[in-house]
């Protein structure tokens, strides 16, 4: 992700979460690329969803994940996820953890495909909705079936959604 994408992450960003970052936090975040990886998806000049991810050595950590509500559904955080988990793979990760609403089913099945799976729940995690996190984790992606898997998944996308 560019700075000059920010504006367009910020607008999904206030859509997407009842508690958006700032502009701020996302900066910093740009401000460490040997440790942090953000893409955004467009589609022509536009910037449809964005996802994050951070890396500690061996394991890495999925922030954010969003799409543009009205395109939610055509793939795009598809696309995203994969590029994502090529990036923790090439910045050494093992396994990577994510945490998401234990209401949203619709992404809880979107990793699942990825090979994460529900390890624990955290309380009140989204405090502003009186919501708990479910954590889950995605272990050996650096093993050939694990690639595979990806290889499989990215075959399977729609052309015309890339990250920038």
């Amino acid at each position: 992700m560019r700075r000059r994408h920010l504006r367009g992450v910020m607008a999904i960003e206030r859509r997407a979460y009842a508690r958006p970052w700032s502009p701020n936090l996302f900066a910093a975040e740009l401000s460490e690329p040997e440790t942090r990886s953000y893409l955004v998806a467009k589609i022509d000049r536009d910037v449809v969803g964005y996802a994050g991810m951070i890396c500690y050595g061996e394991e890495a950590h999925i922030t954010n994940v969003a799409v543009e509500p009205m395109l939610q559904g055509h793939r795009i955080a598809t696309r995203l996820l994969v590029e994502e988990m090529r990036a923790a793979v090439r910045m050494g990760a093992r396994a990577v953890s994510l945490e998401v609403r234990v209401t949203n089913w619709r992404a809880q099945r979107l990793y699942a495909r990825f090979g994460f799976r529900p390890v624990g729940i955290r309380r009140n995690y989204y405090a502003e909705l009186h919501e708990d996190a479910l954590i889950m984790w995605a272990d050996d992606i650096r093993s050939e079936a694990y690639a595979r898997r990806l290889d499989r998944i990215a075959a399977q996308l729609p052309e015309g959604v890339r990250p920038a």
